[in-house]
């Protein structure tokens, strides 16, 4: 059976990463524990920069408390409060008929069951796994563009698709680790373990990382 050092590995870098900016949606978790909140949260922060999701949640939950308060604004006005987060327009209608659905099917609260996430329209894989782990305390293993390129680079996995990813992680990942490697990859990526000439010099698994598929780094 293959090692693949997760003892080793995830500790120093959770360890590393205590004193870096956490993602946008960890950040969203400690301000606002309520599952709706984080799951708009995740749905606002795809394809966007921390700092635009931070500052688009925070106006628009200054109205926005529950879901039935979402379906007494315009699509207009909810544009209005989340822009300029990537794709403001499609996922102001998007988060919109979320909060119709959660009301409908499940009386306003936000489902802790990730088949059940996944049959609301407008989630997907990633924010159903985000939502489990973050809001609820469950086990999941949310992947990213971050948790897929560092997972591929450290030789964990070999795939092509984030969500090929997550199965073969739920494969061989130790489960006391589910909810946390997202939180604790996604910084590093961010701050370290970067898509083009990675920080190689700064990494504190540097000299056992098998940097598979990096061609140039710093």
């Amino acid at each position: 059976m293959q090692n693949y050092n997760f003892d080793e590995i995830i500790p120093k870098l959770e360890k590393f990463v205590e004193d870096l900016d956490v993602p946008v949606v960890t950040r969203i978790k400690e301000k606002e524990l309520d599952p709706f909140k984080i799951l708009i949260g995740t749905i606002l922060s795809l394809r966007t920069k921390d700092k635009t999701t931070e500052e688009g949640a925070i106006r628009l939950f200054s109205v926005v408390n529950k879901p039935e308060d979402l379906l007494k604004l315009s699509v207009e006005e909810i544009e209005k409060l989340i822009y300029p987060v990537g794709f403001y327009k499609r996922k102001a209608r998007q988060i919109q008929e979320i909060a119709k659905t959660i009301i409908e099917k499940y009386g306003g609260k936000v489902p802790n069951d990730i088949e059940e996430l996944l049959g609301i329209k407008g989630i997907g894989r990633k924010t159903a796994n985000l939502v489990i782990t973050e809001a609820f305390d469950d086990y999941g293993i949310c992947v990213d563009t971050h948790v897929h390129r560092i997972s591929n680079r450290l030789g964990w996995v070999k795939t092509n698709m984030p969500e090929q990813t997550e199965m073969e992680l739920r494969k061989i990942l130790p489960k006391k680790y589910w909810k946390k490697i997202n939180t604790i990859l996604v910084t590093f990526g961010q701050n370290i373990c970067k898509p083009v000439s990675p920080l190689c010099s700064k990494c504190p698994i540097h000299s056992s990382c098998p940097k598979i598929g990096v061609k140039k780094f710093r």
